[in-house]
């Protein structure tokens, strides 16, 4: 499985952006999809996370209401809606993914249960 995150860049505080996941590659089981994001000095941080189905998604609770998660798998793309965008959300943003036996099991909330991760797209936001 090959990811590819795209939709980065530099904002100022308050806009939104969209940032993208497409999977490629052997994909013949159900896959839950992770969004982390990492800043300098700071170690990796999960930041939301949705299941194949798309009924089972964890969003931190300090982002719930700006960022919304969400796939559509006809596309093979998952999606991170980030709205009211802050300067402390500034880093780079690594989508994974990893298998999962049925299609509404709760997805994953720790990079170390993800296997396939995907290059990262910064994002930059300024005061």
């Amino acid at each position: 499985v090959q990811l590819q995150a795209s939709g980065g860049g530099l904002v100022q505080a308050g806009d939104s952006l969209r940032l993208s996941c497409a999977a490629s590659g052997r994909i013949n089981n159900y896959y839950a999809v992770g969004w982390f994001r990492q800043t300098p000095g700071v170690e990796r941080e999960f930041v939301a996370a949705i299941s194949w189905s798309g009924d089972s998604t964890y969003n931190v609770d300090s982002l719930k209401g700006r960022f919304t998660i969400s796939r559509d798998n006809a596309k093979a793309t998952v999606y991170l809606q980030m709205n009211s965008l802050k300067p402390e959300d500034t880093g780079v943003y690594y989508c994974a993914a990893e298998m999962t036996r049925r299609p509404s099991i709760p997805p994953p909330k720790t990079s170390g249960e993800y296997r396939y991760w995907g290059q990262g797209t910064q994002v930059t936001v300024s005061s």
